[in-house]
């Protein structure tokens, strides 16, 4: 199943879990929720909690097809220093050691941390030595485990971690009308003016916090006005200041990364492992990059890390094509890889950025904008500006979501070839 899309899943389900009165009970049901998915190829599962004197995981639950095992059974942390591993990971496949599971017909396992992470000291040590434990651990059975399948254990990771850290921030205070303000001027400060005009090109965008701090921006990033531009957009999943913060940190990291002028994957690559070291207990970020070039061509090289497909409308041929993901989600996992990709944009061709408030906002019968009405409204404008073109459809967004219950942060940014 596509990240995006798994997120999505598993943030539905969340959002639809009824009240619980313990984190186990709540993550006991999204597991076995996770489990009836389609195509996650996820079976069975079991929930683990670190013990108070945080040397082994006890048994919760065991959900699905899973061999039973006994009940309060401990995964004692010297036995599997994989554990350990947790400081760089989220997520592990390995062969099963403990004689006894093998005996249940255990040869093999995936875990991926959920919850708070406790730094634990190495005892016996001259130099202070870390290492780092999740509260929970879930190990989930597959049908097929491989690299894919690990991309699925560190969404499901991600995705609880954020929902157990909001919880308990939930719990302790609620959050102060001025502080969102202060947010708000803060967030507003990274984003550019909504017009830009560069070589061949007109460039127009617009940013609609669902609150009053959101997790989308957009960003212009000129280096040389004779050269090239670099148009960025992005969605950090979380909520509120939190996602807040996570945007401004990545739109800062990307002004100083494109000053260097190094390439476009080994950038997108770089902060993707600056958005996992600092923020480890938050939910990913979605990017799309592309670099604009005064040439005749039209060329437009592009980097999209799990970001909504941008959707390229070629005049000439009355036909809308969309960029597809060229790596990995930033955040869940370190040491990504991604790869660039590129097209040439000819005259009238139209590029439309955006993230997934637009094409997700719900009317009052729940129903979903759709990337095909987006379509539709792309084709019905494809004639005029650029500004034209983005003010028309973020108008029709917000007509069609303002009687819906449920609402995210809008982002669109329409880039046009004039001559």
């Amino acid at each position: 199943m596509e990240q995006r899309k798994l997120y999505k899943t598993i943030e539905s389900i969340i959002r639809e879990a009824p009240n619980f009165d313990s984190n186990e009970k709540f993550l006991t049901y999204v597991i076995s929720k996770i489990i009836e998915m389609e195509g996650v190829k996820i079976i069975g599962g079991r929930l683990w909690k670190l013990n108070k004197s945080k040397d082994a995981y006890v048994l919760v639950s065991q959900i699905g097809e899973v061999a039973q095992i006994d009940k309060n059974f401990k995964l004692k942390i010297k036995d599997y220093p994989i554990f350990k591993e947790f400081k760089n990971k989220r997520a592990y496949l390995a062969k099963e050691t403990d004689e006894y599971l093998i005996g249940k017909g255990i040869y093999h396992y995936s875990a991926t941390g959920v919850g708070e992470r406790y730094k634990i000291k190495v005892k016996g040590t001259i130099f202070p030595d870390y290492y780092y434990l999740y509260q929970y651990l879930i190990a989930l059975n597959g049908k097929e485990q491989d690299e894919e399948f690990l991309n699925t254990l560190n969404i499901i990771s991600v995705t609880l971690s954020s929902v157990l850290r909001a919880k308990k921030i939930e719990k302790k205070a609620k959050e102060e009308f001025e502080e969102l303000e202060k947010a708000s001027e803060i967030q507003k400060s990274i984003l550019p003016d909504h017009e830009l005009k560069f070589g061949n090109y007109e460039i127009f965008g617009i940013s609609v916090p669902d609150k009053i701090v959101g997790g989308d921006f957009f960003d212009y990033l000129i280096i040389d006005e004779e050269f090239k531009v670099s148009i960025v957009i992005a969605d950090a999943a979380s909520k509120g200041i939190s996602a807040a913060a996570q945007a401004l940190y990545v739109s800062g990291a990307l002004k100083m990364g494109v000053s260097y002028d190094v390439s476009i994957n080994s950038l997108i690559k770089k902060i993707n492992d600056l958005v996992y070291n600092t923020f480890p207990n938050e939910r990913f970020v979605t990017l799309f990059y592309c670099e604009l070039y005064k040439d005749k061509k039209g060329l437009c090289v592009y980097a999209n890390a799990g970001h909504n497909s941008p959707l390229h409308y070629n005049y000439n041929l009355n036909k809308i094509e969309p960029l597809l993901p060229t790596g990995p989600v930033l955040g869940p996992s370190a040491n990504q890889n991604y790869r660039t990709d590129s097209l040439n944009l000819e005259k009238n061709d139209i590029l439309v950025l955006y993230t997934d408030g637009i094409t997700e906002a719900a009317n009052e019968n729940f129903e979903f904008y759709t990337e095909e009405r987006l379509r539709k409204n792309i084709e019905a404008y494809k004639d005029l500006s650029a500004k034209e073109i983005c003010q028309l459809i973020i108008e029709d967004v917000q007509k069609f979501n303002a009687g819906g219950k449920y609402c995210d942060d809008k982002t669109i940014v329409v880039i046009k070839r004039v001559s």
